[in-house]
């Protein structure tokens, strides 16, 4: 049972703290789809989204009125959909306009799956699938998409981190009238989880049951206040006070999970314990760290304090409920974390520093704008490098990264709403050309044999 004085605490954190539910994430199971030829089967994909998600908004809306927590967002997340188009290669847009209609025919913000788990192999069918990818980001408007090149138990797919880069730059040039925006929607994964309702990255596992409600929720602004009346405390009592935090937050995203789960007749699956922040002043991850006692994120000690936060928010959360999942930690989104915007701005937060940051959080390079003349080679390098880091420390990482057509370091992109304002960051001078056309794979490190 939520208490009065839980109650009393929430109303004060949605009204000064910015506290939100950030997302309820259907996740509905496709391959019961599949048909004999691609236009049967979008067909009767689009026609499963619409029965089993056609009152997630309402229930959304209604939940939110009788809680007085805001919703932020309403998605769905599918099976992903390389499994879908197997049998009909190069018929992949067919499959990716029946989702982009049932997501608009429901009224969802995002639609995440059309998504590709590549991470010790890929097949022909799966290639033409992910070439397929960038056209389908630029021709959409609700579609996420992801692929998965690497785990800690079979290694980084280095021909597949290549074609990331290729895409990635493809969808640039496809949406450079957006300043690139088609790159907002995709992510590369190592070590992807089959439950996360974030986008871009969610997809619906096939580990999974055939309709889950995922939610994710949100309270930066909540862990900033609480830290600012507290300053004086050691890192042990910020610990603490992170913990306690958490556990009120987590408790709000457990309660909206249930309720939602029991309304749209599906099976509760997780709460994400992520803190996910927006462009907004007083919900930044970014002033969290700062207000630990950095004069600014990037700066030496940035690591330390994002380790301790990520640490702490997964202690209070997981108390807090009885099914923990999804990514479940700090996002570090440069565009849509005022804090981190100013400090990519300043010069504090470069490149290099994320992906130390990666090293303790779920996504360190996430909605990062760089030069519009940067290589596919080097986007290839830098999403190796993440996911090296993913596979060898057992964790999900993952890159967001958008080389903005026609400009370049010193400028800024802006993409509006959530996804906020980019300042363009500096690559590295170097070349990794020969490296990534290498291919072949990188073996999984020796603790990957867990046996």
């Amino acid at each position: 049972m939520i208490s009065g004085y839980e109650i009393l605490e929430t109303v004060k954190m949605v009204k000064d703290e910015h506290f939100d539910v950030r997302t309820i994430t259907m996740g509905i199971s496709l391959l019961d789809c599949i048909r004999q030829d691609a236009k049967q089967t979008a067909t009767a994909v689009y026609d499963k989204i619409c029965k089993r998600a056609e009152n997630i908004v309402k229930v959304g809306e209604d939940l939110s009125s009788e809680y007085g927590v805001p919703i932020v967002n309403k998605r769905v997340s599918v099976t992903p959909a390389s499994l879908i188009t197997a049998n009909f290669p190069g018929q992949e847009k067919l499959i990716a306009k029946a989702l982009d209609d049932a997501a608009k025919k429901v009224g969802i913000d995002f639609l995440g799956g059309y998504s590709a788990l590549v991470h010790k192999g890929m097949t022909p069918w799966e290639e033409s699938f992910i070439k397929s990818i960038p056209e389908v980001l630029a021709t959409t408007d609700k579609l996420c998409s992801s692929v998965n090149v690497g785990s800690t138990r079979s290694g980084l797919n280095m021909d597949a981190v290549a074609l990331c880069g290729k895409i990635i730059k493809e969808a640039a040039e496809l949406t450079k009238d957006r300043g690139g925006f088609g790159c907002a929607k995709f992510v590369a994964f190592c070590n992807a989880v089959e439950d996360n309702p974030f986008m871009a990255g969610a997809f619906h596992g096939i580990g999974e049951g055939d309709c889950v409600i995922n939610v994710g929720v949100s309270g930066p602004g909540v862990v900033s206040h609480a830290l600012k009346s507290a300053p004086d405390a050691n890192m042990t009592e910020i610990a603490e006070i992170v913990k306690k935090t958490a556990f009120k937050i987590t408790r709000v995203g457990q309660l909206i999970a249930t309720q939602a789960a029991k309304r749209l007749n599906a099976s509760f699956g997780i709460v994400d314990l992520s803190l996910a922040p927006t462009p907004v002043v007083g919900d930044s991850v970014g002033h969290i760290l700062e207000e630990m006692g950095l004069s600014n994120v990037g700066t030496h000690g940035t690591t330390a304090c994002l380790a301790l936060l990520n640490d702490a928010v997964k202690k209070g959360g997981t108390m807090a409920s009885s099914h923990v999942g999804g990514l479940s930690g700090a996002f570090i989104p440069v565009s849509e974390d005022v804090g981190m915007i100013d400090a990519a701005a300043g010069g504090f937060l470069t490149l290099s520093k994320l992906e130390a940051m990666t090293a303790v959080c779920s996504v360190g390079i996430d909605m990062v704008a760089v030069p519009g003349d940067t290589s596919w080679e080097t986007i290839a390098a830098l999403i190796a490098d993440e996911a090296a880091i993913g596979m060898v420390n057992n964790k999900t990482t993952a890159v967001r990264v958008i080389p903005v057509p026609g400009k370049t370091v010193g400028d800024s992109v802006s993409f509006g709403g959530l996804l906020g304002e980019a300042p363009i960051m500096a690559t590295s001078k170097g070349d990794a050309s020969r490296f990534i056309h290498r291919g072949g794979r990188i073996p999984a490190p020796i603790h990957g044999n867990k046996n």
